[in-house]
């Protein structure tokens, strides 16, 4: 093995090792933004929502004594409820620009995942697919956005290499914030706005759990979807208070109804970019600052849905590009300059021409991989 050796790591114990990898292979990466650790710490603790249905373990690679990689294996009894079948999941595979450690770390995740009765194993998964999904492919000269990984360009490689294949690819799309809109967009804002249709903001301490449950119901067919639990909305909800901004937050009204929503999230990586994943009394201050007061230029836009038995009214068919066009209005007024829409399946035509037509344009793939856990295929 050339001197690799595999580390096993337990959630909620000593994960230091892992959090620093990245740290140590994107040291040369100028787009790279750190995320806070604090926050990752959340993340991996079994108080976290997550590990209420899932279980989770954490692998380093080492090189002569020299850390070069890690990865983590995890099962996910609401997917498994869902679409029973057998599959695994594998997330944060960082490694350095050689297959052969990232052969070595997969090996241990596909071990712990057999152990545990997996016959496919699929990823990168950071845990879940309601967290951060994939691997950069394509857009690597701009920083992630946040809730959004990165990756080294070597990464495709060396996981196609160790016997990954291809499942899906997902695309992130930007679009400028600008005073006006594709004609097609305003007509729609005009047309839905003229039947009765009514946008505000979201009071997000007491509406995210409807919001998920609106993304629920209109995402409910897509590949691979899996709800949030009522713990995790909440656990999301708790995230998002520090750094919603209720202008760029809102929901659609048809008869009093919530019918839509499009929930665009401020740029937290503009306002941590320089904090290399640590905070400190005076670095909240300064994060505060810059999310309230300088505000980031660019937002994503990380949830848009429109509940099922109204998007499939006709009359109601313009109403995702009149929630971007209001969301674009807004945002405008407020000062940012550019949204990410992600991500989106790269198989999905219609709302990826629905996003083409309101201006969007692809700046960044990522991909996900599967591979089969049988011995046969080993």
């Amino acid at each position: 093995m050339s001197g690799i050796t595999i580390h096993q790591h337990l959630p909620g114990k000593n994960i230091d090792d892992f959090l620093r990898v990245p740290h140590l292979l994107f040291a040369r990466d100028p787009q790279w933004v750190a995320p806070l650790n604090l926050m990752l710490k959340d993340q991996f603790s079994p108080k976290s929502p997550f590990f209420e249905h899932a279980d989770v373990m954490l692998f380093t690679a080492r090189r002569n004594g020299e850390l070069v990689g890690r990865i983590s294996a995890q099962i996910d009894r609401e997917h498994l409820k869902r679409y029973n079948d057998d599959i695994g999941f594998f997330g944060f595979f960082d490694t350095v620009d050689d297959p052969e450690v990232g052969q070595e770390l997969l090996k241990a995740a596909e071990s712990w995942l057999k152990e545990r009765g997996m016959q496919r194993m699929r990823g990168p998964m950071n845990l879940s697919v309601n967290q951060e999904v994939g691997t950069l492919v394509e857009g690597f000269d701009t920083p992630p956005m946040v809730m959004m990984p990165h990756s080294l360009p070597h990464q495709d490689a060396v996981a196609l290499a160790s016997g990954l294949e291809k499942a899906k690819d997902l695309y992130a799309w930007r679009w400028e914030c600008e005073a006006s809109m594709p004609k097609r967009c305003m007509k729609a804002h005009t047309a839905m706005r003229n039947d009765g249709v009514t946008f505000r903001s979201v009071n997000i301490s007491k509406e995210l759990p409807e919001l998920v449950a609106v993304q629920d119901d209109a995402w409910r067919h897509n590949w691979a979807h899996v709800s949030m639990t009522e713990a995790e909305a909440r656990q999301l909800q708790n995230e998002l208070k520090l750094i919603i901004d209720p202008a760029i937050a809102i929901v659609c009204e048809v008869e009093g109804e919530i019918a839509g929503m499009a929930l665009a999230i401020p740029n937290l990586n503009e306002a941590i970019n320089d904090f290399e994943g640590k905070i400190s009394p005076a670095k909240v201050a300064k994060l505060l600052w810059r999310l309230k007061v300088e505000r980031p230029k660019s937002a994503r836009v990380a949830m848009l849905g429109i509940k099922e038995h109204i998007r499939k009214q006709k009359r109601y068919m313009p109403l995702a590009l009149a929630l971007i066009a209001e969301l674009n209005r807004r945002g405008y007024q407020r000062g940012y300059e550019w949204g990410e829409l992600s991500w989106t399946l790269e198989d999905n035509g219609p709302v990826n021409a629905m996003i083409r037509s309101a201006g969007g344009k692809i700046y960044k793939k990522y991909r996900l991989y599967e591979k089969s856990l049988s011995s046969e295929s080993n």
